[in-house]
């Protein structure tokens, strides 16, 4: 196993912290990840500015932390925000003005005269102090109460507003690394709002009470001031170096852990049950757990050592101060320049003040470190708006008779070359269009390009009207288009949600429609299955939870046609709809789709199973990006050598018989009708 240990000195050089973390990985983590399992997150690239947190960095960055969550506060909850800082305010002057009653208590106590005399002469001192102890506490939980209040609101407000704008990026701007990487970074922050406020309060309270303290202590004598300085730089110190420390040691062994993580997930997962016991892939699995948290619990014990080291010098340098500042205090009282109250007084400011330092430094670090963060959230938020899809723009002719493609051609961010060249298709209502070609040829591309969820980087869309009237996709009301459009992907989302909510989530903006949710469902051959679940379309379609049941792909798919039966939509893409249906199921699932077109919709079909793209109206073959051949089953298998008709003969010729011609819908014309949003 290897293993490197870290030097003293790493807190002050970031870079040799960073080699550290390179080779400190044990020989399970490189034989099984090829070396550290890091996130390209953006916990990473705030590795730099952590490492270098000082007090001048702390003490700089403070104004900035806190106007942001105040910022954010008076945004979300103006009331609340007004008694989180006006308790703090309250408990500062709380605190000056109990050590001013401390002071009068001491005066009195340490005159002359009798002894039952004085204690009467403190009593209103006295009930001041009890006054304030009372005034602090009630400000404390009224503190409490209101940022209990704003906390939820503040990152609710900063969630919705990251989660808003993620989601109405344009996709072909999520595939460009820089974006995906900053919006991502983002999700991170949405709850560090939260923290931030919580901490600040921490903080503001801290360091109210130190200044309310020094304030009190340079209005009694001009030399307690420096003593309290004295005290607190090195036990500040001290704080900053341990949290630089511990920040540097979680760099150290954060990836461990996720590693480890990975590997105990993999023994529970039900899919992974089999080779876990055939294969012998737990055994290997545990091996490996184990030399990793021997890698872990040597980091572990390393810190504690430097954590001691540190504490042992910080907590020295401390003592000195404070025999140095008590040798003060004393040569004070001793001639006559300081009154013995006042020296009571000043023992116990900086006793308290003193003791909630270390808890300060490290209430800013984590706060300094949530600000990163969060501010990874603004950015993101800033790039999405920048990459939004347009909130207006032409509405679409209605009705819309069909969609045109004209020699579009579309380039994947980073990538060698464009996925479609110069593709012209036509879409009409009414009739079946089929994509068919071979893997990476560009169908699946082409349909999201129809579908506006992307656009084309040269050639246009049209929207086509009865009239002619035509709207380009790029000047098009998206929401308009999204509207019109109903997607069933290769890889549609399996919702961890109901039965009910996986079919209702097609039409995601408007209220649930049980009718026709059991409608859709029927219409998907999917009826049956559901409403004979233990708990119906209260079910839960995911494994794991309560109430939770396992679908077969075959049955995942069906709820899939019954989410893009529900959304009716006009026009309707599907990619591979059957590819995980038994050959009835599939000959169902294909009638289904050829009655839609019966209805007036524009069906358009990518599939690998030529006996159904046979009977399409209209089919374009895609190679490579191209449209290399297009009309209709008759046309196409009439090209000798065709790409088409080699892909149907070998196909035929693999399952050694061809299709009934009663098995599978035969083409039609029909009249689109006039609906022309999901509704």
């Amino acid at each position: 196993m290897t293993q490197v240990e870290p030097g003293a000195d790493e807190t002050k050089d970031p870079s040799k912290a960073a080699a550290t973390a390179a080779t400190n990985i044990s020989d399970a983590e490189r034989e099984l990840y090829g070396g550290r399992l890091r996130y390209d997150q953006s916990y990473v690239r705030h590795e730099g500015p952590l490492t270098r947190l000082g007090f001048g960095h702390m003490a700089a960055a403070l104004p900035r932390m806190v106007g942001m969550v105040l910022r954010t506060g008076w945004q979300t909850d103006r009331r609340a925000l007004a008694g989180v800082v006006a308790a703090q305010l309250g408990q500062g002057l709380t605190t000056g003005w109990g050590l001013v009653a401390v002071n009068s208590v001491l005066t009195q106590l340490f005159a002359d005269g009798p002894t039952a005399d004085k204690l009467r002469d403190a009593l209103p001192s006295l009930a001041v102090l009890a006054v304030t102890a009372v005034a602090t506490a009630v400000l404390s939980a009224w503190s409490t109460a209101m940022s209990g209040r704003l906390e939820p609101q503040v990152e609710r407000a900063v969630s919705a507003r990251y989660y808003t704008a993620v989601t109405h990026v344009e996709v072909e701007a999520t595939e460009r690394p820089e974006v995906q990487r900053v919006l991502e970074a983002g999700k991170f922050g949405t709850d560090s709002a939260r923290s931030m406020l919580r901490l600040s309060v921490g903080v503001g309270s801290v360091v109210i009470g130190m200044a309310a303290a020094a304030v009190v202590l340079a209005a009694l004598h001009w030399a307690l001031l420096p003593m309290l300085l004295a005290i607190a730089l090195p036990k500040g110190w001290g704080a900053v170096r341990s949290a630089r420390r511990e920040y540097l040691s979680r760099l150290n062994w954060v990836d461990h852990r996720r590693a480890i993580a990975s590997l105990l997930a993999y023994l529970t997962r039900p899919h992974a049950a089999g080779e876990i016991r055939v294969h012998a892939a737990g055994t290997k699995l545990l091996s490996s757990y184990e030399e990793m948290s021997r890698q872990t619990e040597a980091e572990q014990r390393r810190l504690a050592r430097a954590q001691a080291s540190t504490d042992l010098i910080a907590g020295g340098f401390a003592g000195l101060a404070s025999l140095a500042c008590y040798g003060v205090l004393w040569w004070l009282l001793a001639t006559g320049g300081l009154p013995l109250a006042v020296g009571g007084t000043a023992v116990i400011a900086i006793r308290t003040s003193t003791a909630r330092l270390t808890s300060l430094v490290q209430q800013v670090n984590r706060l300094y470190e949530e600000l990163l963060f969060l501010t990874d959230t603004e950015d993101a938020i800033k790039v999405a708006g920048e990459n939004a899809i347009p909130s207006a723009g032409a509405p679409l002719p209605t009705p819309t008779r069909e969609v045109l493609a004209e020699d579009v051609s579309f380039t994947y961010p980073g990538a060698d070359g464009p996925s479609l060249k110069g593709v012209s298709v036509r879409v009409p209502r009414g009739k079946v269009t089929a994509l068919v070609g071979a893997n990476g040829s560009g169908k699946t591309t082409l349909t999201k390009v129809l579908a506006g969820v992307l656009l084309p980087s040269e050639g246009d869309v049209w929207w086509v009207g009865e009239s002619g009237e035509r709207v380009e996709l790029r000047e098009a009301d998206r929401s308009q288009v999204f509207g019109a459009v109903g997607l069933l992907a290769q890889d549609f989302p399996r919702w961890e949600m109901t039965a009910a909510a996986n079919v209702a989530i097609g039409i995601g903006d408007r209220p649930r429609d049980m009718d026709r949710v059991r409608q859709a469902a029927n219409e998907a051959g999917v009826l049956d299955l559901i409403e004979g679940l233990p708990h119906g379309w209260d079910s839960i379609v995911f494994k794991g939870y309560e109430r939770g049941v396992q679908l077969s792909g075959g049955q995942w798919q069906k709820l899939g046609t019954a989410r893009t039966r529900y959304r009716q939509a006009p026009f309707l893409l599907v990619d591979e709809p059957t590819s995980a249906l038994d050959p009835h199921a599939e000959i169902a699932a294909f009638q289904g789709l050829w009655s839609l077109a019966a209805e007036g919709h524009a069906v358009v079909l990518v599939t690998h199973r030529l006996a159904a793209t046979m009977n399409a109206d209209h089919i374009y073959v895609l190679d490579q990006g191209r449209v290399v051949e297009d009309g209709t089953h008759e046309d196409l298998m009439a090209r000798e050598g065709g790409l088409y008709q080699g892909m149907f003969s070998a196909q035929a010729a693999q399952y050694g018989l061809a299709p009934a011609a009663d098995m599978l819908p035969g083409p039609r014309s029909a009249q689109a009708p006039d609906h022309e949003t999901a509704s």
